[in-house]
């Protein structure tokens, strides 16, 4: 079994849509295995965000990131990087299909609903950066 990070970004709370992605998330078999609500601080954010930190876009990232509290969520099952990252479409919701939770809920790049990890690797160093290891769950346990 797979774990992979995923943020309920800003847009998706205030347009209500977490309880639609949830649902997705489990329909498609995943078990939720941590959860919270938090505000992402800007060491935070520039931890998280290091690949494109030097960007001209990172400042409103940042500012769009930290507008609000976010939900952080840990989920699991087999394949579940590849298959959250299928779920969502493109990172840039305006490039994907409906049906996907960025096609169905997006707006743009930035404004794309969901932070999922993109690999195994990156998966682990993000669960690590928001959860504490008793924070995340065993399914059976």
């Amino acid at each position: 079994m797979e774990r992979t990070l995923i943020i309920f970004k800003p847009d998706c709370l205030n347009q209500r849509h977490v309880g639609n992605v949830i649902d997705r998330f489990e329909q498609a078999g995943f078990t939720i295995v941590g959860c919270k609500m938090t505000r992402l601080a800007p060491a935070l954010l520039r931890a998280h965000y290091a690949h494109v930190a030097d960007k001209p876009f990172y400042p409103a990232l940042e500012a769009f990131m930290a507008s609000r509290p976010v939900i952080v969520m840990a989920l699991e099952g087999e394949n579940v990087v590849q298959r959250v990252r299928d779920l969502l479409g493109p990172t840039d919701s305006r490039k994907a299909a409906k049906g996907t939770i960025r096609g169905d809920f997006g707006t743009d790049v930035t404004i794309n609903v969901v932070h999922a990890s993109d690999s195994d690797a990156n998966a682990r160093i993000e669960l690590a950066r928001f959860f504490a290891p008793y924070e995340l769950y065993e399914v059976n346990g």
